[in-house]
């Protein structure tokens, strides 16, 4: 008898690391997180990627958020579990290190939002690693131990930040792998509406769940706020952050790269030169090659009317949109420019789209992102 599909495990949610802030010493975070694909199993990445000294965590759990309360901290009754670390209920990571959990016996549906809830001692004194623009209500238990409070009564306090948490696999037979976003600000959602999941990572994967199951990947956000390809500034260059953020992630087979406007906007106009932007999307599909991983390259969205764009600016961008078009340095591109550029004004963003500072875009223009990435392309 043929046995089915061999489960894999198949990351459904990112966070990149992005800054640090003081210790939590004695508080409980609970982190809402959002998944893009379902499984039978679940694995927690935590991250200490940004720290300078040891981070223990003495308790970490993992729960369904209840449907339908996105600002709030309270489980679907019995759904929290205990998570652990090589047989351990306490994780201890290294300065720079990320740890995977043990498998954890929960099921999760396509789409659901999760409660990670992680503990720090009394005494910790560490700065901790986050995800600075989470987009999301998250909570803080300020007195104590409250990763098992199932109701979320000690949460009394909020923050739109992400702590400790740095992924999610799931368990899924068949595995269709999943994809990654690296990209600045516009894929980290500013721009679209807190506590609705309108990334354009988040609307791909509401996209995707068209498929059948066999070929629906995961989605992973790696956007961070402030992003550059070439140099460190909000959290590490897009180079310097590959390995982290995207190759190393559970079962990755396409990357989509939306990364460069930060670059020209930290570059002085009598410098701008889109050659060094070039070469950083040439390595970063030899190194995504050298994994396994496709990768879909996005043309750079219109600015004009923003307060960083200069005219020389716009010639660079639409010399390395040229560029991206022609072919040569992706294995296919996504029109982003195209789908959210106004036409009659090519340098500026389509009004509709237009979060209001003619840069990020809102919750239209971010399914315009997603309308323009060709599932066909990511498998």
């Amino acid at each position: 008898m043929r046995s089915g599909p061999r489960p894999g495990w198949t990351g459904t949610w990112e966070a990149a690391p992005s800054a640090t802030a003081p210790a939590l010493p004695d508080t409980t975070v609970r982190n809402v997180v959002h998944v893009s694909v379902g499984g039978t199993a679940l694995r927690v990445r935590l991250t200490n990627r940004l720290g300078t000294a040891p981070l223990v965590l003495d308790a970490v759990t993992a729960g369904r958020q209840r449907p339908g309360a996105p600002g709030s901290p309270a489980a679907v009754p019995g759904s929290l579990r205990a998570v652990t670390f090589h047989g351990a209920r306490t994780a201890v990571l290294a300065p720079g290190a990320d740890l995977t959990s043990d498998p954890v016996p929960l099921a999760v549906p396509d789409g659901a939002n999760l409660l990670l809830s992680a503990h720090t001692p009394a005494g910790a004194d560490a700065p901790v690693t986050l995800h600075r623009a989470a987009l999301q209500t998250n909570f803080l238990a300020p007195h104590g131990d409250a990763t098992a409070d199932p109701d979320g009564t000690a949460y009394t306090a909020t923050t739109t930040a992400w702590y400790h948490v740095t992924g999610v696999d799931v368990l899924r037979a068949p595995s269709a792998g999943s994809v990654v976003a690296l990209g600045d600000s516009l894929t980290d959602g500013t721009g679209s509406t807190r506590d609705a999941n309108h990334r354009w990572p988040d609307l791909l994967a509401d996209r995707l769940r068209a498929l059948p199951t066999t070929r629906r990947p995961g989605v992973l956000n790696a956007g961070i706020g402030g992003n550059r390809l070439l140099h460190d500034g909000t959290g590490p260059s897009a180079l310097a952050r590959l390995d982290g953020d995207v190759l190393t992630r559970a079962g990755v087979r396409v990357l989509v790269v939306l990364e460069g406007v930060n670059d020209l906007n930290h570059t002085p106009p009598e410098a701008l030169d889109p050659a060094p932007v070039l070469a950083a999307y040439r390595t970063i599909t030899a190194r995504a090659h050298a994994h396994g991983v496709r990768v879909v390259g996005a043309t750079l969205t219109p600015y004009a009317g923003h307060r960083a764009w200069t005219p020389a600016r716009e010639a660079t961008r639409q010399r390395i949109n040229a560029a991206l078009r022609a072919g040569g340095l992706f294995d296919a591109v996504a029109d982003f420019d195209a789908a959210v550029r106004d036409p009659d004004r090519p340098e500026r963003l389509l009004p509709a789209y237009d979060s209001g500072d003619h840069l990020h875009l809102d919750d239209a223009g971010m399914f315009a992102l997603a309308g323009a990435v060709d599932p066909a392309r990511l498998r």
